[in-house]
Protein backbone atom coordinates (compact mmCIF):
# COMPACT_ATOMS: atom_id res chain seq x y z
CA UNK A 1 0.00 0.00 0.00
CA UNK A 2 1.09 3.56 -0.57
CA UNK A 3 0.86 4.37 3.13
CA UNK A 4 3.47 1.69 4.00
CA UNK A 5 6.26 3.73 2.38
CA UNK A 6 8.70 4.91 5.03
CA UNK A 7 6.83 3.66 8.07
CA UNK A 8 9.30 5.25 10.50
CA UNK A 9 9.14 8.61 8.75
CA UNK A 10 6.37 11.10 8.23
CA UNK A 11 3.61 9.57 6.18
CA UNK A 12 4.14 10.57 2.53
CA UNK A 13 0.43 10.28 1.81
CA UNK A 14 -2.44 11.83 3.66
CA UNK A 15 -5.98 11.34 2.56
CA UNK A 16 -9.22 12.68 3.94
CA UNK A 17 -11.98 10.13 3.54
CA UNK A 18 -15.42 11.70 3.82
CA UNK A 19 -18.74 9.96 3.43
CA UNK A 20 -22.20 9.29 4.71
CA UNK A 21 -22.95 7.03 7.69
CA UNK A 22 -23.00 3.99 5.40
CA UNK A 23 -19.27 4.50 4.73
CA UNK A 24 -18.45 3.23 8.21
CA UNK A 25 -20.29 -0.04 7.49
CA UNK A 26 -18.63 -0.34 4.09
CA UNK A 27 -15.20 0.10 5.68
CA UNK A 28 -15.92 -2.93 7.88
CA UNK A 29 -15.99 -5.24 4.85
CA UNK A 30 -13.18 -7.80 4.87
CA UNK A 31 -11.89 -6.65 1.50
CA UNK A 32 -11.21 -3.21 3.01
CA UNK A 33 -9.58 -4.47 6.23
CA UNK A 34 -6.16 -3.02 5.39
CA UNK A 35 -7.62 0.41 4.70
CA UNK A 36 -9.84 0.22 7.79
CA UNK A 37 -6.77 -0.41 9.98
CA UNK A 38 -5.02 2.66 8.61
CA UNK A 39 -7.82 5.19 8.99
CA UNK A 40 -7.71 7.34 12.09
CA UNK A 41 -8.92 9.56 13.62
CA UNK A 42 -12.61 9.22 12.93
CA UNK A 43 -15.22 11.88 13.38
CA UNK A 44 -18.96 11.61 13.02
CA UNK A 45 -20.75 14.88 12.44
CA UNK A 46 -23.87 15.09 14.59
CA UNK A 47 -27.13 16.39 13.19
CA UNK A 48 -28.02 20.03 13.64
CA UNK A 49 -30.02 21.19 16.63
CA UNK A 50 -33.57 22.44 16.11
CA UNK A 51 -32.36 26.05 16.22
CA UNK A 52 -29.57 25.28 13.74
CA UNK A 53 -32.05 23.60 11.40
CA UNK A 54 -34.29 26.68 11.48
CA UNK A 55 -31.31 28.95 10.81
CA UNK A 56 -30.12 26.64 8.04
CA UNK A 57 -33.49 26.78 6.25
CA UNK A 58 -33.73 30.56 6.76
CA UNK A 59 -30.22 30.99 5.34
CA UNK A 60 -31.06 29.00 2.21
CA UNK A 61 -34.28 30.95 1.73
CA UNK A 62 -32.37 34.23 2.08
CA UNK A 63 -29.83 33.12 -0.54
CA UNK A 64 -32.76 32.24 -2.82
CA UNK A 65 -34.15 35.77 -2.40
CA UNK A 66 -36.78 35.17 0.30
CA UNK A 67 -35.72 37.21 3.36
CA UNK A 68 -38.95 36.74 5.34
CA UNK A 69 -40.16 33.65 7.17
CA UNK A 70 -41.70 31.07 4.80
CA UNK A 71 -41.93 28.05 7.11
CA UNK A 72 -44.03 27.98 10.29
CA UNK A 73 -42.36 26.86 13.51
CA UNK A 74 -44.49 23.68 13.53
CA UNK A 75 -43.32 22.83 10.01
CA UNK A 76 -39.67 23.41 10.91
CA UNK A 77 -40.02 21.31 14.06
CA UNK A 78 -41.46 18.41 12.07
CA UNK A 79 -38.77 18.73 9.39
CA UNK A 80 -36.06 18.79 12.05
CA UNK A 81 -37.46 15.82 13.95
CA UNK A 82 -37.89 13.71 10.82
CA UNK A 83 -34.48 14.62 9.36
CA UNK A 84 -32.69 14.30 12.72
CA UNK A 85 -30.94 17.52 11.70
CA UNK A 86 -29.00 16.04 8.79
CA UNK A 87 -28.62 18.69 6.07
CA UNK A 88 -29.45 16.49 3.07
CA UNK A 89 -32.65 15.24 4.71
CA UNK A 90 -33.56 18.80 5.74
CA UNK A 91 -33.09 19.89 2.11
CA UNK A 92 -35.22 17.06 0.72
CA UNK A 93 -38.05 17.52 3.22
CA UNK A 94 -38.02 21.32 2.89
CA UNK A 95 -38.17 21.18 -0.90
CA UNK A 96 -41.02 18.70 -0.86
CA UNK A 97 -42.85 20.82 1.75
CA UNK A 98 -42.49 23.86 -0.51
CA UNK A 99 -44.03 21.88 -3.37
CA UNK A 100 -46.87 20.66 -1.13
CA UNK A 101 -47.63 24.22 0.01
CA UNK A 102 -47.57 25.49 -3.58
CA UNK A 103 -49.89 22.74 -4.83
CA UNK A 104 -52.45 23.59 -2.16
CA UNK A 105 -52.16 27.33 -2.83
CA UNK A 106 -50.66 28.27 0.53
CA UNK A 107 -48.36 31.24 1.06
CA UNK A 108 -46.61 29.60 4.01
CA UNK A 109 -45.27 26.13 4.53
CA UNK A 110 -47.28 24.89 7.48
CA UNK A 111 -47.31 21.62 9.40
CA UNK A 112 -49.77 20.09 6.92
CA UNK A 113 -47.38 20.72 4.03
CA UNK A 114 -44.49 19.39 6.12
CA UNK A 115 -46.48 16.23 6.91
CA UNK A 116 -47.16 15.78 3.20
CA UNK A 117 -43.42 16.08 2.55
CA UNK A 118 -42.66 13.47 5.21
CA UNK A 119 -45.15 11.10 3.59
CA UNK A 120 -43.65 11.70 0.16
CA UNK A 121 -39.98 11.51 1.13
CA UNK A 122 -40.01 8.99 3.97
CA UNK A 123 -43.07 7.04 2.95
CA UNK A 124 -44.84 7.25 6.31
Amino acid sequence: MLTNQGMDQDSPLSCLLVGQPTLRRTMKLAVLAALEQRTAPRYTMPGMTSAETSSYVAHHLKIAGRPDQLFTEDALTLIHTTSRGYPRAVNNLSLQALVAAFVTGKNLVDETAARASVSEVVGD
